[in-house]
């Protein structure tokens, strides 16, 4: 797909379906993690469909993390715009994406992430 037959509004739609489409209970232990879109991934490195950002939850142990800014979870628009080969597939893209970096805050690896399907 070409990055000018998205509108902002439409990936944001998209990105509101995926969101609605999550596998039941997989949100259960997100509390102040933050879903944000940058157009594209840093440029200083690999292009990235998503990123997750933070303190995964098998390294927390049972320390406080009062005043610890938010998780977050980047979706990069361009890079999965340009992945996906229509609208159908994007949506798709963007939800395997979703889980995937919410795999990260549950402590899962990229490894054991590409053996389950959301790689």
């Amino acid at each position: 797909m070409d990055p000018g037959e998205v509108s902002d509004e439409l990936f944001d739609q998209l990105v509101d379906e995926a969101v609605a489409q999550l596998p039941s209970g997989i949100g259960d232990f997100m509390d102040n993690v933050a879903l944000f879109i940058e157009d594209d991934s840093p440029p200083d490195g690999p292009t990235l469909l998503g990123v997750y950002d933070g303190i995964p939850l098998t390294e927390r142990g049972g320390t406080s993390l009062s005043f610890v800014p938010p998780d977050t979870i980047t979706l990069f628009k361009n890079p999965l715009i340009d992945y996906a080969e229509d609208a159908d597939h994007l949506r798709e893209e963007i939800l395997v994406t979703i889980v995937h970096e919410i795999a990260h805050h549950y402590g899962i690896e990229e490894e054991r992430l590409h053996e389950l399907g959301w790689g």
